[in-house]
């Protein structure tokens, strides 16, 4: 509403303010007032993606001396010529002092590749997105991928484009429902003009974050990526991201092999999916450090990555084209492929940020030009060009990884403009995505917000469970540990547990905080023999209550950074004991 002014009639006032409440009436509950909103959402986002793409170019110049390292891997920095191609050791280590205190210190949900937080934002917190994460995650991502990192854009943008929605419809006070549009919105105008594809934007937004095909939000998200498309062709031009060659099926026969790439592309999907989170599970496990130092140390293992396969140096797509190409050989191709994985998984693992999108189509090129490869000396007569596989690769392990399969079809098809890729794109895709689903029943996306007890795979129960409180799915506590108690008697009482933490308690049976399997592993490995519970004791910085709805203490249990925790009354006692067992089964 505009500022009063004394020196107006109180008439003239009460005209100013009820016009003021008219137009934010209007643009709450009007469809003309969200096409404005998706509008600006659009608009912004758009801004924002071009800006993202100049950071990343930025910085890969300043860290890499060169527009894009993958180009000429083994080459040496311009302005470091004294360390030779030496220097991808250090890029990771220096961009990580940079961009890891930035994140722990202002938006640690910028942490990883984005899309899952997207998702969670919107199945559970009414698409509420905090608004520092947009610029958080544009300067994080932009040092990680220029510093080396081998991830991609896309989750960065979607995670920025989200949080811009978000905010603009904070600022609006609109409704959960209308929220959870503008978030949408931004995720695809980002989509749009950073890889300049308007319609994978669209059904990426549609079929992963809002998981709703209705037809206002389908407008909305439509108009939203539309302008910024408009916006990031006049400044980026009107060229694909990748520059790929033409497609031809040579015969009916081929959609066999099509086929069988598929259901192969489906398991390396799945294959991909679990290196990651093994990958980030053992990086968690070894680092024992503050969190804003970790991609810091963490980068010293990437850059010794990078100096043995220089081509997984940032996002790689020359790398990729060059494999559509038919430039590799078969052996090359794996080792590019497996090493992928690790780079990215590891990226992530040691606190990157960066997105998962663009690997898995690189993993997909480096399949299918190997499988291409395979064919032309086992059967010359029969199969098409490399590059032919390659194309249908790359959508197939994003199907089977993501399971997206409508998007997988749609970006594809905007990347080779070729009419002729859709039959055998559909066909591979369709069984990558059927292959996957009867392997696991989690994505690369949803598989990371399960880890944290969070199901959006049962919207209806988990609706349920947002009004639920702990005292409904608590379990009873185990037997705690008196803060007397020697290291033997902690670690007898430990191997007793499910989840390897146990509650410490004093003398007349108060809380005094937690026990970990990993205190008692590393009082030992420090030759504390004779420690005390009470000594080996963490305090929890944040306690969850029996009156707490569970969602609140999904959260709470996520930032523990433990399996369990315990349950406190009003008085401070221990009642009960959560785990994301109590949260996914809802006991009680």
């Amino acid at each position: 509403m505009p500022p009063e002014d004394a020196s107006l009639p109180f008439r003239a006032r009460h005209l100013i303010g009820l016009s003021g409440d008219r137009t934010a009436i209007w643009l709450r509950t009007s469809s003309t007032g969200l096409l404005g909103l998706a509008l600006s959402v659009g608009a912004v986002a758009g801004l924002f993606a071009v800006a993202f793409r100049w950071l990343i170019g930025t910085f890969t110049r300043l860290f890499s001396g060169h527009v894009d390292y993958a180009a000429t891997p083994g080459a040496a920095h311009p302005g470091l010529p004294g360390l030779g191609r030496w220097f991808v050791v250090l890029a990771p280590v220096v961009a990580g002092l940079l961009y890891g205190p930035l994140v722990q210190a202002f938006a640690r949900e910028a942490r990883g590749h984005g899309v899952p937080e997207v998702m969670y934002a919107v199945a559970h917190r009414g698409g509420r997105i905090a608004p520092q994460v947009a610029a958080v995650k544009a300067l994080a991502s932009a040092l990680c991928i220029g510093g080396g990192g081998s991830v991609g854009r896309e989750g960065p943008i979607v995670q920025i484009g989200s949080a811009l929605g978000s905010t603009v419809g904070r600022l609006g006070r609109l409704s959960e429902p209308r929220m959870r549009v503008l978030v949408a919105c931004g995720a695809a105008a980002g989509i749009s003009a950073t890889f300049n594809a308007p319609l994978a934007g669209v059904f990426f937004a549609m079929e992963l974050i809002l998981a709703d095909f209705t037809s206002q939000a389908f407008g909305m998200v439509v108009i939203a990526s539309v302008t910024s498309s408009v916006i990031g062709r006049a400044a980026l031009g009107d060229v694909p991201f990748l520059e790929l060659p033409s497609f031809s099926v040579q015969g009916p026969h081929e959609y066999l092999l099509f086929a069988a790439l598929g259901l192969l592309a489906g398991l390396v999907g799945v294959l991909f999916t679990r290196i990651l989170y093994a990958i980030e599970d053992l990086c968690d496990a070894v680092w024992h450090g503050p969190e804003w130092l970790r991609p810091a140390v963490g980068g010293v293992l990437l850059g010794l990555l990078l100096l043995a396969l220089p081509q997984m140096y940032g996002v790689g797509y020359p790398v990729l084209g060059n494999a559509i190409d038919g430039r590799y050989a078969v052996g090359l191709l794996a080792v590019l492929m497996v090493g992928k994985m690790v780079a990215t998984s590891l990226t992530i693992g040691i606190g990157g940020s960066g997105g998962v999108f663009a690997p898995s189509l690189f993993i997909g090129a480096m399949l299918g030009a190997g499988f291409g490869e395979t064919l032309h000396v086992v059967a010359p007569g029969l199969s098409g060009p490399v590059g032919a596989y390659g194309l249908i690769g790359m959508g197939a392990v994003f199907a089977g990884a993501a399971r997206a399969p409508i998007t997988a079809v749609v970006m594809l098809f905007e990347l080779t403009g070729e009419y002729t890729i859709i039959l055998p794109l559909m066909t591979a895709i369709v069984l990558a995505t059927g292959i996957s689903h009867a392997i696991t029943g989690d994505t690369i996306y949803t598989l990371k917000l399960r880890r944290r007890g969070v199901d959006l795979g049962t919207p209806g129960e988990t609706l349920q469970a947002r009004r639920r409180h702990v005292r409904d799915v608590m379990s009873p506590v185990p037997p705690g540990v008196s803060r007397h108690a020697v290291l033997a008697e902690v670690a007898a009482a430990l191997g007793e547990t499910q989840f390897g933490i146990l509650p410490v308690v004093d003398d007349s049976g108060d809380y005094l905080g937690v026990v970990t399997a990993r205190g008692v592993s590393d009082a030992l490995a420090d030759g504390r023999h004779d420690a005390a519970a009470a000594s080996l004791a963490t305090e929890t910085p944040v306690t969850i209550s029996q009156d707490d709805l569970v969602q609140v203490a999904s959260e709470t249990l996520s930032r523990s950074g433990t399996n369990a925790m315990p349950v406190l009354d009003s008085a401070g006692a221990v009642v009960g004991w959560l785990s994301y067992h109590d949260l996914l089964t809802g006991r009680g």
